[in-house]
């Protein structure tokens, strides 16, 4: 199978064609650098994401949240249920963990909520 895509790893952009069958990559071309080369094997064999969503809090409100690494696309909608399965306690300062081990990542808030 051959995929055309464009690198989002640098600035540069670089246009990749990546030819691949299942689980096995052949050959990737026109990355510029290593990060291109290993972007495209991950994004075609297992790709991987940053969720940014909203939680609510115990107050009514919602703080903005987020993995705080990639996880594995096909979890996505299942992240999403567990996140919106919770409710976070005040007071929230950016980076605190609400979940742990969510995929092998934790779901930190991006903003601050409540008396700090």
């Amino acid at each position: 199978m051959k995929r055309e895509m464009t690198c989002i790893i640098c600035p540069v952009g670089c246009s990749l064609v990546v030819e691949y069958e299942g689980n096995q990559v052949h050959t990737v071309t026109g990355n510029t650098c290593p990060r291109g080369k290993a972007y495209a094997e991950t994004e075609c064999i297992h790709p991987m994401r940053t969720v940014t969503s909203t939680m609510r809090t115990d107050d009514g409100g919602r703080v903005a949240v987020k993995t705080n690494q990639p996880i594995p696309k096909e979890k996505i909608m299942e992240c999403m249920h567990i996140i919106n399965a919770h409710t976070a306690k005040l007071p929230i300062k950016i980076g605190d963990i609400l979940i742990a081990d969510v995929f092998g990542a934790n779901i930190v808030a991006t903003a601050n909520g409540g008396s700090i």
